[in-house]
């Protein structure tokens, strides 16, 4: 354990452990070294520090993933300050609620993200605004991480004045905040039922658990490379003493990568493993297949953050056969939950599968105890003692509501927003409602069947959409399906995959006579719906509204 609760102090233990590795290669910058990164990091605390920033305020921050962004997450980790992020995409109202819910009191955004001021009275009441890079901004004071890199080398091979050693020595000497496991680090938010923001608060214990539990579903080794996609997965590599290779692309929209470019930094850099969204890799693997390449530098592939289908993880495995293909499954609340490698996934499994099972996500994580209870979702649950939990759980094989706990899964919401739909306690223990319904197998296999409140309900009973959508993602020429019960009927909504414009007669047999569960209406729409971070989630609200439209 370390001493020191403070996320940041595992960067400085790699700087010393090996200073001269590359801790981050950012196509935009020369290759980052850990000793280079971790004086980065001094460097910016003591920016932060002089622009009046302390330890319990909060950092709003827009920035893409790059080294900057780590620079200053470690930076602010470093004050105890709270790095705050909001997703943009989810448009201004959405942000102006998330900034009343927790006040910033700096925010640290690139050049284009500060002309958000321009249009929102709430932005412009921050305290302190920072513009990173080059570029001036109105109103802001600049952070640029190149000219302090250059500044800071010219310092260390002149030392031309007395001022510039000062600066040097409180650039080296500052230390971490000595923060304890309850200090608040890192707050996002997600939408709630209502459409209200919901602020998820991870504390520096919080995080130095979900690094560990990370490491140890990962298996990161120090000294490799790693093409990083999914940004909380970086702070593992930092502090596993794993190079991250950032993508030169675009990652707001994983769905729509540049793959060639990709594949470029591939070949050059060699990266020995990758975790990255579904979407993401299906870009790369439809390149790695149109142009006959392989992905024969990777050792290791993890894919997460919506769910892997069977498919996607065999595409994977043939492309680098020498390579452990795994799919991790895990939450906003909880990452990881469980991870299954496609080399565990049997062909009594793969028939399971295809015969309406759900999907195959692995055995959870040993930090994490997940039960399944039944499925009462939309109704909040009353305190349980343990024998009436341990009585209410669902035994292998029954479909229910899948329950967490443990260090690394978020125990609350800011303000107890959110908390009385997703929170329940066990003799005074905290425990997580996923939202996903799922069931687990006789050898202690989680099994998932989709969204909770994505289930149909009818006479013929109750239906997950992953008892439906899994087994029809074996069928070829299907690029995506969605089911819904919409109007008193079992509806299968069917994306064609790009180039086949017509769905022919043998594609639609094919389906039907892959699904045992009775489906009674077919629709094709060009797109389906999907979520805006990772291109892979069925978006079925959006869904239900086009249906509703088309009918």
């Amino acid at each position: 354990m370390v001493a020191n609760q403070n996320i940041a102090s595992l960067l400085q233990v790699q700087a010393s452990l090996q200073p001269e590795v590359v801790a981050i290669a950012d196509p935009r910058y020369a290759p980052m070294t850990f000793a280079e990164l971790a004086d980065a990091v001094c460097q910016t605390t003591a920016v932060l520090r002089q622009l009046g920033l302390q330890s319990g305020q909060a950092a709003l921050v827009f920035q893409p993933m790059s080294v900057e962004l780590y620079v200053l997450l470690l930076a602010l980790f470093r004050l105890g300050i709270v790095a705050m992020f909001v997703d943009p995409s989810a448009g201004r109202s959405h942000l102006e609620q998330c900034c009343i819910l927790y006040p910033p009191d700096a925010l640290i955004a690139s050049a284009k993200a500060h002309l958000l001021r321009l249009r929102s009275p709430i932005l412009q009441k921050i305290p302190v605004k920072i513009a990173i890079g080059d570029l001036p901004v109105l109103g802001a004071r600049r952070w640029s991480l190149a000219r302090q890199t250059r500044l800071a080398q010219q310092t260390r091979l002149a030392q031309q004045t007395r001022l510039a050693q000062q600066t040097r020595l409180s650039f080296t000497t500052a230390p971490d905040l000595a923060v304890s496991s309850q200090t608040p680090a890192l707050l996002t938010f997600t939408s709630g039922s209502t459409g209200s923001p919901k602020a998820a608060l991870r504390t520096h214990g919080f995080l130095l658990a979900q690094h560990r539990s990370l490491c140890q579903s990962l298996h990161l080794t120090p000294g490799e490379i790693n093409l990083a996609t999914l940004p909380i997965f970086v702070l593992a590599n930092l502090a596993s003493g794993v190079t991250t290779l950032i993508p030169n692309v675009d990652l707001r929209f994983p769905g729509k990568v540049n793959a060639a470019k990709v594949m470029a930094q591939i070949q050059t850099h060699q990266p020995q493993s990758t975790a990255a969204s579904p979407a993401f890799l299906s870009r790369l693997a439809d390149y790695c297949e149109s142009q006959d390449l392989l992905l024969s530098s990777f050792q290791k592939i993890f894919s997460g953050g919506a769910p892997v289908f069977p498919p996607l993880l065999e595409r994977l495995q043939r492309l680098a056969p020498q390579a452990k293909v795994s799919a991790v499954y895990g939450s906003t609340e909880a990452e990881p939950i469980a991870h299954i490698s496609c080399d565990a996934v049997l062909s009594a499994d793969v028939a399971a599968m295809s015969n309406g099972a759900g999907l195959l996500v692995g055995v959870p994580v040993p930090d994490i105890q997940l039960r399944i209870l039944p499925d009462r979702w939309g109704e909040a649950l009353a305190p349980f003692t343990m024998a009436e939990f341990n009585f209410s759980c669902l035994p292998a094989g029954a479909p229910g509501e899948i329950v967490v706990s443990g260090d690394h899964v978020l125990s609350g919401y800011l303000h107890d927003r959110g908390n009385a739909e997703t929170k329940f306690q066990v003799a005074g223990q905290i425990w997580h409602r996923t939202g996903d319904a799922g069931y687990l197998d006789s050898q202690g296999r989680l099994w998932l069947l989709g969204r909770c409140n994505a289930r149909t309900t009818d006479e013929k009973g109750t239906l997950y959409p992953f008892a439906v959508e899994v087994a029809a993602s074996f069928v070829a020429n299907i690029r995506r399906t969605a089911f819904v019960g919409y109007a008193g009927r079992r509806i299968l909504v069917v994306e064609l995959a790009k180039g086949d414009r017509h769905f022919h007669h043998a594609h639609l047999e094919g389906l039907k006579q892959s699904l045992v569960r009775p489906i009674q209406e077919y629709r094709i729409l060009s797109v389906i719906p999907i979520d805006k971070r990772h291109n892979a989630k069925v978006d079925y609200l959006t869904l239900s509204k086009t249906l509703k439209i088309n009918k």
